[in-house]
Formats: structure tokens, C-alpha cells, sequence
């Protein structure tokens, strides 16, 4: 469900526990999030606000955030105005998401200091906004303007005004009864409109006077489902501060009943139960065993004996949702730039290809000159577009070769041997450039294959690292080592420094079986270091047979041997880790390390083997 009035009810109802706490801290990681470092007596929290888009919400937080190295103007000015203020109060206003937060300094007594600071979750729309005893506005995080065709004004020395809805108050209803009178409009006109959907014959099977009177909808015998309209819809466009998906996790648990003035009724009451309840509880929707989403709902369990659960609930949900959509997006960006640079190769060694089968027929043109200048004496000094000679190749079989009619034909000999000469050039370097290109594609192949396998934003780092110091990519990537680097010879020191010192990201994943361990690389430059720097000698190394994949390591400790069980386990996992873990039979070729060796210039994870053996994994 979306942080909506019902939540920031609750959470403001369980923070009310750290008022008293005193504000000593003060960060802003992103321009969307504030947090403030709070205390008492020995005890310590740090309160989340964040007015991002998607994931706007506040609640207590255990987890650490990046802050940037230059605090940014809100943030000092919040140090400036709440540090030693203590937290006097903490409420919102009916279902609104808003929360007001009142501080209080009382170093003087006789003159005591109060703040507010306000923090509106409302999507797009949120801001936190720092306001005087008067709530004029001291500043916030996002200025607005009705200049600007905002509704309101919210910069320096206005006065705040709380946002307006033209919804209705939940909270000031009567009762049931005015819940379902709000509700019914809309509702009964969904009904008469699912009416004229039905065929003749289910029209004709029902009272004249039912299809005549939409006040009377609800009370006929149509049998709809409740899950044949959009009833968390009509009550969320109706009420304020009832998302949607809150309405809907409630009519999931009445599954296929019918659609009747008694169930709406029970909605209402169920709302209610959940609005007032001092013990909620959080529920979360696995799909595919990833959190998507959660609701909130009455506790069958006493969970008093937790000071802050919604907080500690809401924490874990929203730092692993946020880490989750950093990752993705930052994996699909660095995807988007590999899959360019692997289309511009592509092109490359299509356009190769092209110039191939070009040069095929260079020894044609060298045929037609060595014709033309062994025939000049009975060529006529006529300029023509073609001749027929002997072709003495071929049993002097005539050949007509064609000529441009402009020049002489000794001079179509020369350009026929030139031509001859610039294709002959032209393979050799041709040749050289495809090895080079079908290389590089293996390696950018390579590192496609890394990126999709990676599920930490760790691993992506250092994918990321490694296409930085690759050549390949200068073009869509700026080196963010060498980009004040004064001179080549100071690139090379730093990019060394970065590659020698393997051990400060070197975590391969590591697994056991029967007493001997098998290290699975996880990156180009940890294969690499995996196998070229870390293993013995006598280990056994293990790749998938022409195949992309992961370098795999069987140890041998004490120069022990090892059975064929475990060899065959050490190339299972060799397949999993590779392009190849959803196939069968898939050949695995494995060696003692001492016969592995890395091409001087080859890329990274690139590597030559011999005295190898296979092994075919089914």
C-alpha cells in the first residue's frame, strides 16, 4: 500500500514515544531525504524523513545512508535552527499526510524557543518545510510559487498554509450509514453501467423497476462480485487519505462474495478498526520471493513489547525497496552502455566481413593486369570499355575484362595491379582487425553476462570499475580515475595501484563439499586474481567449454587428490555460473592451474589452457 493518511496516522501515534528527545545531528543524503540525529539520557535514534516520489514516508531508522561530503544549504540551515531543540510534539491532522513535528528550546526559561517542522508525504508534491512558532516559513527543502501555477506559496517569510482536498474527512463521518451514502453515487453508477453490459436475456429475466431505480441497485438479485468493481477506487476517490491499496488488501480477504449494502458496511467497519487499533501489525506481498508491497491490519499478536514495530517494519521494507530500484537502475545503465558499445563492435565486424569478401577477388584484378600487359603489343591504341584475350590460365579460354574507355590499357593494367595490391594490404590487416574485434566481443559478451549474473550493488560496482579501465568503452565512458590525471604516466601509476591491490574486493563465493573447497569468481578481474594470483599451482581450475562464464577453483590442501564426485560437483557449479545453466549436457573443460596462463595484452578473465580434460554435465 502507498504511505497514505492511515500510515502516517500510525506511525505519528508511535512516535509519539520519542517526544522528550533532543536533536544533536542533522544529515541530508539525497535532496529528497532529511535525518535527524536524536537523544536521551543513553539512548540514541536517527528519524527518517523522505519526500521522494515513490517512496515518501518517515519512520525511525538502524540503517546507515551516504551522506555527500558538502552538507547542502537545508541541511545546515536545519542544524542552525534544531540542534538542541527537543521534540515537544508530534500529531497529524485527521488523514492528512502531514506530519508536524513542534520543538522546543528552554535554555531560557523565561524565553522558550519553538519550531515546527512539517513534513507533507504527498508524492511529487512533498516537501519539509521549517516553519516558527507563528508557522512562517523559515525555509524548506523545495520552494513553491502560485507564480509558478503551484497552489500554494511555500518559500522564506510566507505563511504556511496546510494543503487543501476536496475530498471527504473519513475520520468526521457519523457512521456507516453516511459512509455508504458518500460511497453510493459512484457505486450504483458503476452498477447501472455493468447492467446495460448484460446480454437481453439476463435484462429481461429481471424486474423492470430493478434496471429503472439505481437506488435500488445494490438490492437487486444480479448476484455481482465484489471483485467485479473497482470499490477501492470509489472509496479512495472519495475519502481522504485512503490509498487504494489499503482498500483493496481489505476486500482480498472477502474473496469472490457478493456485492451487497452489508459488505460495504463491513469495509467501513474495517477501516475504522484499523484506524483506531493501538496494535497493527505488517503484512508484506511476496511475488516470486520479492518484497512488493505491504498493508496494514489489526494484530492477533500483543506487540507491545516492541517500543517502535511499525517503524522497524516500514525501515526494512523501504531500505531494501530503495536498495533493490538503486540496483536495478544502475545495473540497467551500465547495461544500456555495454549493449551501445556492443552494437558499435558489431558494426564493426560486419563492416569487416564486408571488406573480406572484397578482398576474395583481388586475384582477379591481378589476373586482368598480368592479361592486358601481356597482350599490350596487339591492343589498339583505341580507348575501349572492354576486351576479350586469351586466358592462358585457362586452355586460352577468351576472358572479356572490362576497361574504363577514358584511359590507355597499360594504364588499366596499373590500376588493376594497384587494386591488386591495396586488397592483398588490405587482408592482411583486415584478418588482424576481425581476431582483434571477435575478441572484444567475447569480452563485452562476457561482461553482459557478469552484469545480469550480479545481485548486489557491490558486484555492479566493480563491473563498473572494470569497463572504466578498459579502452573499449572510452568513447560512452568517462574515466572517473583519470579525469584529473595530469599525464598518461600518472593514469598508469593509479590504474596499478587499483589492480594490484586484489584484496580489498576480492569475495569470491565459496562452497563446500565433502571437505574440500571450491572459490567461484564472480567478475572478469576476480577470475582473473582468482586463478593467476590466488590458487596453487596443483588446484584444479574449471571453465564451461566455449562458453561465457566463471573461473572455478577446486582446492587441493596437502596435495590430496580428489574423486571424480567431486570433480563432477566442482563442474556442475562451473555450469551454474556460466551462459549454460539452463542447458544439458554441457562440456566442462578442467586443468591443474599450473597450465592456465594469461596472453600478454588478452582481456581481463581471458586466459589459455592445455593438458586439459572434459567433463560433460548432464
Amino acid at each position: 500500500m502507498a504511505f497514505d493518511g492511515i500510515v502516517t496516522k500510525s506511525i505519528c501515534k508511535e512516535l509519539k514515544n520519542i517526544i522528550g528527545y533532543k536533536v544533536d545531528k542533522v544529515y541530508e543524503p539525497d535532496q529528497n531525504t532529511i535525518i535527524l540525529g536524536l537523544y536521551k539520557k543513553s539512548s540514541k535514534l536517527n528519524l527518517l524523513s523522505c519526500i521522494s516520489a515513490v517512496n515518501c514516508r518517515i519512520h525511525l531508522t538502524k540503517h546507515e545512508y551516504k551522506n555527500p561530503s558538502v552538507a547542502p544549504n537545508f541541511c545546515m540551515l536545519l542544524r542552525k535552527h534544531l540542534i538542541g531543540f527537543k521534540i515537544k510534539d508530534i500529531y497529524c491532522k485527521g488523514l492528512e499526510r502531514v506530519c508536524f513535528i513542534n520543538f522546543e528550546n528552554l535554555d531560557n526559561p523565561d524565553k522558550p524557543i519553538n519550531k515546527k517542522l512539517i513534513i507533507e508525504l504527498m508524492g511529487k508534491h512533498g516537501n519539509i518545510i521549517l516553519t516558527d512558532s507563528n508557522e512562517i516559513v523559515i525555509d524548506s527543502i523545495r520552494h513553491t510559487s502560485t507564480f509558478d501555477n503551484s497552489l500554494r506559496d511555500i518559500y522564506p517569510t510566507c505563511k504556511y498554509i496546510f494543503p487543501k482536498s476536496n475530498k471527504f474527512s473519513f475520520l468526521e463521518l457519523a457512521g456507516a450509514d453516511e459512509f455508504y451514502d458518500k460511497i453510493e453515487p459512484l457505486l450504483t453508477n458503476e452498477i447501472s453501467n455493468k447492467i446495460k453490459l448484460l446480454s437481453t436475456s439476463e435484462i429481461l429475466s429481471k424486474p423492470e423497476s430493478l434496471l429503472l431505480n439505481k437506488k435500488n441497485c445494490l438490492e437487486g438479485d444480479f448476484n455481482f462480485k465484489i471483485c467485479d468493481f473497482n470499490i477501492e477506487k470509489i472509496v479512495s476517490n472519495t475519502f481522504n487519505g485512503i490509498s487504494s491499496t489499503f482498500v483493496e488488501s481489505i476486500i482480498n480477504e472477502y474473496g469472490d462474495s457478493n456485492l451487497s449494502k452489508d459488505l460495504i458496511l463491513k469495509i467501513y467497519y474495517d477501516i475504522l478498526s484499523i484506524i483506531n487499533s493501538n496494535s497493527l501489525e505488517f503484512k508484506t506481498i511476496f511475488v516470486n520471493d520479492v518484497k512488493k508491497d505491504y498493508f496494514l491490519k489489526v494484530a492477533s499478536i500483543d506487540n507491545s513489547e516492541y517500543l517502535y514495530p511499525l517503524s522497524y517494519y516500514l525501515d526494512e521494507f523501504y531500505y531494501h525497496k530503495e536498495n533493490n530500484e538503486i540496483f536495478k537502475n544502475y545495473r540497467n545503465n551500465i547495461l544500456h552502455l555495454i549493449l551501445l558499445t556492443l552494437k558499435k563492435y558489431e558494426k564493426r565486424l560486419l563492416n569487416i566481413d564486408a571488406k573480406l569478401s572484397e578482398c576474395q577477388n583481388m586475384d582477379k584484378f591481378k589476373l586482368y593486369g598480368e592479361l592486358i600487359t601481356a597482350n599490350l603489343y596487339k591492343i589498339s591504341n583505341q580507348n575501349m570499355s572492354e576486351i576479350e584475350l586469351e586466358n592462358y590460365y585457362d586452355n586460352n579460354n577468351l576472358i572479356k575484362i572490362p576497361l574504363d574507355k577514358r584511359f590507355s590499357a597499360n594504364y588499366n593494367a596499373r590500376k588493376y595491379f594497384k587494386k591488386y595490391n591495396k586488397l592483398k594490404n588490405a587482408l592482411e590487416i583486415v584478418t588482424v582487425q576481425k581476431k582483434e574485434t571477435i575478441s572484444d566481443l567475447n569480452y563485452l559478451e562476457s561482461i553482459v553476462y557478469e552484469l545480469e549474473s550480479c545481485t548486489n550493488l557491490e558486484s555492479v560496482q566493480e563491473i563498473y570499475l572494470e569497463i572504466c579501465e578498459s579502452p573499449l568503452f572510452a568513447d560512452n565512458v568517462k574515466n572517473k580515475f583519470n579525469k584529473n590525471s595530469p599525464s598518461k604516466k600518472h593514469n598508469a601509476k593509479k590504474q596499478k595501484r587499483l589492480t594490484t591491490n586484489k584484496q580489498v574486493s576480492f569475495n569470491p563465493l565459496k562452497f563446500k563439499f565433502k571437505g574440500y573447497t571450491i572459490l567461484v569468481g564472480r567478475n572478469n578481474k576476480e577470475n582473473d586474481y582468482l586463478t593467476l594470483k590466488y590458487a596453487s599451482k596443483s588446484d584444479i581450475w574449471f571453465h564451461t567449454k566455449d562458453i561465457h562464464g566463471s573461473h572455478v577453483i577446486l582446492r587441493l590442501e596437502n596435495n590430496k587428490s580428489a574423486s571424480d564426485d567431486v570433480l563432477y560437483e566442482a563442474a556442475k557449479l562451473a555450469v551454474l555460473h556460466s551462459r549454460a545453466k539452463n542447458s544439458t549436457n554441457v562440456p566442462v573443460d578442467y586443468c591443474q592451474v599450473c597450465y592456465v596462463r594469461k596472453p600478454h595484452g588478452s582481456k581481463p578473465g581471458m586466459v589459455i589452457y592445455s593438458d586439459n580434460k572434459t567433463i560433460f554435465v548432464k
